[in-house]
């Protein structure tokens, strides 16, 4: 338990305070393991920007990818201050949301946390069938027979659970692990980004002719235009906001304020730039028809023209190790916001359980059964990744307008990092921004081809889920009324006097 100190306590501060059980999440990680961990993101934009480029051309998926890259940016820099409010939390910004809204709106924490989750833990299976695609195309395309009596399963699905059975038992063992993994897949991560971030500007058949540009509505309108431009946003806010996992390891950082904002900071730089290059590069070397034709086809052709079929095959491996890499953080991210959940009464109890490893191990369980039942019984990664976007989005409403709830509500609390007011308007802009993708992007996307209110459904019943168990928590475990405004800040000590207070 973090105890302040007599000077501390003679000038009125508040304190984040954490009771947390033996044995605890070690503090064993540098900046540069969280900014690793966020080496993942280049791997979501690799998966999907063939499709964005094959609907809206090379520039319009440009001005989409970098757009979502700018606003994450922007949120990176805002949750630096709470981040470093409450340094022995896990959970990461759900957790922020929750100490924000829940003097107003009780349920904006575990409907944040359940979202979070749902958002990053779809990743093991949507990276799973991935690589799984990737490996019969390259290796054993002859390979094709396949299940469908009840379930679906052929060689990318078994590929997929194998996977997500190794990547449990890996984080399993606990942090350090999970550290040398991401080093390796990390580094092996550079050298596919080399191939199509900066080569393809180098040779001879790239044209700016095939940078086009269709980012417009079906009817031409201003207002079509707005919905298209929505729904993207929309559908790729989890792979470019997800540079705030850095923020979800705060408790395990040798130095919780510096190394968070190193590693926020530096995670979401890097990512900017490469969302910016990849769209440009790969867009003039292949054009919009052969993207559409094989969004993860023609990395291989192109591989194939760079370097030829040896060398192809060498850094398919290398990418196969990128997707990894998103496994391995979406693993250990998710199973750490279930724990960060539990510990702040989010949650039920039963997964606020850490092993003799020091990792939260009963989170890991609900990932990998939850994503083997997703990979067993839907037909596609789309319609996860469009219904888990649903309850992240809104993660990021709460999480955003937390900060300044917790300003007016908390002005006592001690803020290493405190943000300067401009920013306090960029995060209240940065809230609105996502609730219009909520209102407008999650209700039209279908126009992108990727989903409809079916996966909207979907979302809505994640969100339920969230609340259910936070009222079991509750009424049950705690044997404490249900109230939608919940005044009790369990989490803090309040040390503000009545004259400090009056100041």
């Amino acid at each position: 338990m973090t105890i302040p100190n007599e000077p501390d306590l003679a000038m009125g501060r508040e304190f984040a305070v954490a009771d947390v059980d033996e044995p605890a999440l070690l503090k064993t990680m540098q900046w540069y393991d969280g900014f690793v961990m966020a080496l993942s993101n280049p791997g979501f934009i690799i998966s999907t920007l063939g499709y964005t480029t094959g609907t809206l051309g090379a520039l319009g998926a440009l001005a989409m990818w970098l757009g979502s890259m700018v606003i994450a940016v922007l949120q990176n820099k805002i949750y630096t201050e709470p981040a470093t409010m409450f340094p022995d939390h896990s959970g990461g910004i759900a957790m922020y949301a929750f100490e924000g809204w829940r003097s107003r709106f009780s349920l904006a924490g575990p409907m944040s946390a359940i979202g979070y989750w749902a958002g990053w833990s779809s990743v093991l299976a949507i990276f799973g069938l991935t690589i799984g695609g990737l490996v019969q195309a390259q290796w054993f395309s002859d390979v094709t027979w396949s299940v469908s009596a009840g379930v679906h399963l052929d060689l990318p699905r078994v590929i997929a659970i194998a996977l997500i059975l190794g990547l449990w038992l890996l984080n399993s063992f606990g942090v350090k692990p999970v550290k040398l993994m991401g080093y390796l897949t990390g580094g092996l991560l550079f050298i596919p980004l080399i191939l199509f971030a900066i080569v393809p500007f180098f040779l001879s058949d790239y044209s700016g002719s095939n940078l086009t540009w269709g980012l417009t509505g079906a009817d031409s309108s201003a207002w079509s235009t707005i919905q298209l431009v929505l729904a993207w946003l929309y559908l790729n806010a989890w792979s470019a906001y997800g540079i705030e996992v850095c923020a979800t390891f705060a408790p395990e950082y040798h130095d919780t304020e510096k190394d968070t904002r190193k590693a926020l900071i530096r995670a979401a730089m890097f990512c900017l730039a490469v969302y910016t290059l990849l769209p440009l590069a790969l867009g003039g070397a292949v054009s919009q028809s052969e993207q559409a034709k094989a969004p993860l086809g023609f990395y291989a052709t192109l591989l194939q023209h760079e370097i030829g079929s040896v060398g192809s095959n060498v850094v398919v491996v290398f990418m196969v190790g990128s997707f990894i890499l998103g496994m391995n953080a979406a693993s250990a991210g998710g199973a750490r916001t279930l724990y960060g959940m539990s510990k702040s009464g989010m949650t039920i109890k039963w997964f606020g359980h850490i092993n003799k490893h020091n990792v939260p191990n009963r989170g890991m369980y609900v990932d990998v059964t939850v994503n083997i039942l997703a990979i067993l019984f839907l037909p596609t990664t789309v319609a996860m990744l469009a219904a888990s976007n649903m309850g992240y989005v809104l993660c990021h409403v709460f999480a955003l307008s937390a900060v300044l709830l917790l300003r007016k509500d908390r002005p006592g609390m001690a803020r290493p990092l405190k943000l300067s007011t401009p920013w306090l308007w960029i995060a209240g802009a940065l809230a609105a921004v996502n609730i219009a993708l909520l209102l407008v992007g999650a209700t039209a996307f279908s126009i992108t081809g990727y989903g409809g209110w079916p996966e909207v459904l979907v979302g809505l019943v994640l969100l339920a889920v969230g609340c259910l168990l936070y009222v079991y928590r509750k009424v049950v475990e705690d044997k404490e009324p249900f109230r939608l405004r919940d005044k009790h800040p369990s989490t803090l000590v309040p040390t503000a006097t009545p004259e400090t207070a009056a100041a």
